[in-house]
């Protein structure tokens, strides 16, 4: 069975062995000593009220429970921007006309913003390959939200998700190619892995002005909100959740960023309370979130629910175990997918 827990001390040499498996374009979780030490650190002050910054990063792995391997990552930043200029692209529309020309242009334009500051944003999503079946990754990316759910005093109001921009199969950045290498000098994967460190050359070197699109290569063009192929199924659930593209990209690869109000994500706002009873019997049918509303202790797993009385469920022993409840308990629920509920 996959559980979703926080991230803790021992499981460092997990991460790295995760992020050395990400490839180019993924700058929150990178094949680089230094970069995950410093996400471990920062996710295991998230964890401790005493050391929590207004910035915290909240780490999840997925443990299989059977072997004890952790073959997944998730996050959540509880603000962004706050201490580090947080850039983006947004896309806007400018129109020339001329009257007696007979000439009407709408043209595309970039323009670098500091929008989302202040934001929560789901991060440093990535599951091991071998295990990118059974729903793992829905599992994965939506136990964030159970989470949410349960302590929102640690987020803000708004949520966005920056998506892995679209590269070809040797890893290169047609937007970045067409774009940013003319302001930075820099390969993508220099630069990608620069700005997971420090932001500050970014102010220094991009344009402060408004860009027209209609300069660029077409395949920069077309990279405009175009999500690595890797990075689409993501999108789409995220999408499915209630996040949407509004117009604001990755200044590196183009990569669309979706946002939403907080409280209107599906998994969010459809997830309540129910008692647990324990039984050795298998439930079947659509498949549940079911996570538990210890915060050091959280865990986030995915079963077949039969509810037993109001708000009352079902679990097996095995749930049981590996969420560490006992009979009685109370747990947050909600459908993996939109669907019924109890």
């Amino acid at each position: 069975m996959m559980i979703v827990r926080p991230i803790k001390a021992d499981d460092h040499t997990a991460l790295r062995e995760l992020a050395s498996k990400t490839g180019p374009g993924f700058t929150s979780l990178q094949d680089n000593d230094q970069q995950v030490a410093a996400k471990m650190e920062n996710a295991l002050k998230a964890y401790n009220p005493a050391t929590r910054g207004a910035e915290a990063l909240f780490l999840f792995v997925m443990e299989d429970t059977e072997t004890g391997e952790v073959v997944g990552v998730s996050g959540i930043e509880s603000a962004v921007g706050l201490t580090e200029p947080w850039y983006n692209y947004r896309v806007g529309t400018l129109v020339h006309a001329s009257r007696e020309l007979k000439v009407y242009n709408q043209l595309n334009t970039l323009t670098i913003t500091n929008d989302h500051t202040g934001y929560s944003e789901l991060c440093t999503l990535f599951l091991a390959p071998d295990a990118r079946h059974s729903k793992n990754g829905s599992l994965l990316s939506k136990s964030r939200f159970m989470f949410m759910a349960e302590f929102p005093q640690l987020f803000s109001d708004h949520l966005i998700a920056e998506m892995r921009g679209y590269s070809d199969e040797n890893g290169i950045s047609p937007f970045w190619e067409g774009l940013g290498r003319h302001f930075f000098s820099l390969d993508f994967s220099e630069a990608d892995q620069l700005s997971s460190m420090d932001k500050v050359f970014i102010a220094e070197l991009m344009p402060k002005n408004a860009i027209y699109t209609n300069l660029l290569p077409q395949d920069a063009q077309d990279a405009i909100g175009k999500t690595h192929n890797a990075t689409t199924p993501a999108r789409r659930l995220l999408e499915n959740e209630g996040m949407r593209f509004t117009g604001y990209i990755d200044i590196f690869d183009g990569g669309p960023t979706l946002e939403a109000r907080t409280n209107d994500i599906r998994a969010i706002q459809d997830s309540h309370y129910v008692k647990v009873h324990v039984a050795d019997i298998q439930p079947e049918g659509e498949l549940y979130m079911v996570s538990t509303n210890d915060f050091e202790d959280f865990r986030c797993c995915m079963t077949p629910l039969t509810s037993v009385g109001k708000h009352v469920v079902t679990v097996t022993p095995d749930v049981a175990e590996a969420l560490n409840i006992t009979e009685g308990s109370t747990v947050r629920v909600v459908p993996l997918s939109s669907g019924r509920r109890f």
